[in-house]
């Protein structure tokens, strides 16, 4: 329909236009991407089998709809996404502040606009992007923010009395007719501010005040909710819960592959960064993989979750931290680094809600402790299981690389090396060149270096050498010599540095 042309009700009515619910209008565009095999919910991964099913079913019946889960489970991003399945445009008599369909207005100014003017009613045209109201639930939210109230200055700006409803200000849910609706954080709403939308989700209809208006609203309620909310800030009350037809819940993302497409995603990397740093696909698994490991730890609380923003922000910041060196270097393009991991710290202490014990041991101990689990895990997906050889040393193909740390040797290597330092050390190394290339023979050199780097911290978190924090790097050594020697000038303390699973 060519809206650009149709300016009045009376060439409305003669283009055939059919007004319908926006219930109606998002069953029926959804029916017609699914038959065509188009993806609805585009850049959601994850929830191609759990979450978006439901949805879908949840809007083929009419429901209106809470989203549970967690922080960082792209709710909110679900709830947006849904006004592509809105039409690109729909008409409402010009001037009306509800959005009135001018077939069938509901306030006041369109239903008298409809009986003074009948077929010369102006019309107007919105936008789908305009059809989609946010608010998050705050304490402060009122009723008349969300529902409405008397206006005084209205009232005498028109001279009319307080019984006329014309001197209503209609709150943010009238205005949103026609559209959809999210009320976000649902639970953190008062108890008195729920109460007061059961009659807007079952009979589409408003109270306010003394006013004896009935408003049959059309709109696509959807909610989002926290189950931690539920406990330690607020409820949603059980009459509310039984108006919202379908409750849908969410999850995190169960693979590596699906974490890690979405911080590819969602990552802001500059243009710059992309050119100057190389991130090969060991590190963004390395960097997934502290998420999973957060989500399981014993120090982190699981009933708060563990934020897909945080492997986002993490990402950002490894590829920051490697930049940084580069500068500091005056090299042009760098290589990711291992080293370079100590620029996500900042991006895990942030994120992660500590339990009791991890509260002891600080957030930045617990991140370090996660950056190391993670390196722990990953390692066996390259390198042959060192607790195999626990009981064969002899056949180990660490041997040569753990017997020359433990002659006394030890290795530096700093947050800044420049490359040429960096690689000479690695390389130095007896035994270390020759496990890269007898497992990872084909890999490039930028690769192999790399690996070298992992294996070093593989090899440390089995406990087959051990490595310790500089004030600007980290140090390897030998597992038995460490445990007598004080440390250097410039080294911690090992008391202050390590929790379970090793040192970063």
């Amino acid at each position: 329909m060519h809206h650009t042309s149709i300016k009045t009700l009376g060439e409305l009515k003669t283009a055939g236009y059919t007004s319908r619910s926006i219930k109606e209008e998002l069953r029926e565009n959804l029916i017609q991407r699914l038959s065509r095999k188009e993806t609805v919910f585009e850049g959601i991964w994850g929830y191609e089998e759990t979450v978006i099913p439901d949805l879908e079913r949840a809007v083929l019946a009419g429901h209106d709809v809470n989203l549970l889960g967690l922080r960082g489970q792209a709710k909110t991003r679900l709830a947006r996404l849904m006004v592509k399945l809105l039409d690109e445009y729909i008409p409402f008599i010009a001037g009306s502040e509800l959005n009135d369909d001018p077939f069938n207005p509901i306030s006041r100014y369109g239903k008298d606009k409809v009986h003074e003017l009948g077929d010369a009613t102006p019309i107007a045209w919105l936008h789908r992007d305009e059809r989609y109201s946010e608010k998050l639930a705050t304490p402060d939210v009122s009723i008349a923010d969300l529902i409405g109230d008397v206006d005084p200055i209205k009232a005498a700006t028109l001279k009319l009395p307080y019984s006329d409803e014309r001197v209503i200000h209609f709150g943010l849910i009238p205005r949103s007719n026609r559209s959809i609706f999210v009320i976000n954080e649902l639970p953190d709403l008062q108890a008195r501010i729920q109460v007061a939308l059961f009659n807007i989700l079952q009979e589409g209809d408003i109270q306010i005040r003394g006013f004896k208006i009935r408003m049959p609203l059309d709109i696509q309620f959807v909610f989002t909710a926290n189950p931690e909310d539920y406990t330690n800030r607020g409820s949603i009350v059980t009459p509310l819960k039984d108006r919202i037809d379908s409750q849908i819940i969410t999850h995190y993302p169960k693979t590596l592959d699906i974490s890690k497409r979405i911080t590819q995603q969602e990552a802001r990397i500059k243009q710059a960064q992309r050119a100057a740093v190389s991130v090969n696909e060991i590190a963004k698994d390395l960097v997934e993989q502290i998420a999973f490991e957060a989500r399981k730890s014993e120090y982190v609380d699981a009933k708060s979750g563990v934020s897909a923003r945080l492997t986002i922000s993490a990402y950002e910041n490894l590829v920051a931290a490697a930049e940084r060196r580069s500068i500091i270097n005056g090299e042009k393009n760098t290589d990711i680094r291992i080293a370079d991991f100590i620029g996500v710290v900042p991006a895990i202490t942030g994120k992660v809600e500590l339990v009791y014990e991890g509260e002891q041991e600080g957030p930045g101990i617990v991140a370090q402790n996660l950056i190391g689990k993670a390196l722990r895990t990953q390692f066996i997906h390259y390198f042959p299981d060192p607790d195999k050889f626990r009981k064969q040393k002899e056949k180990s193909p660490y041997k040569k690389v753990s017997d020359w740390f433990g002659e006394g040797n030890t290795v530096d290597l700093l947050h800044t090396m420049p490359q040429a330092e960096f690689e000479k050390a690695l390389k130095a190394i007896p035994g270390l060149s020759e496990l890269i290339n007898e497992f990872h023979k084909n890999k490039d050199q930028a690769t192999k270096l790399f690996m070298m780097e992992f294996a070093l911290h593989g090899l440390a978190e089995y406990s087959l050498i051990s490595k310790h924090n500089l004030t600007a790097g980290l140090q390897f050594k030998d597992l038995l010599s460490s445990m007598f020697t004080l440390p250097r000038p410039g080294e911690e303390e090992d008391d202050d540095d390590e929790i379970a699973g090793g040192k970063f």
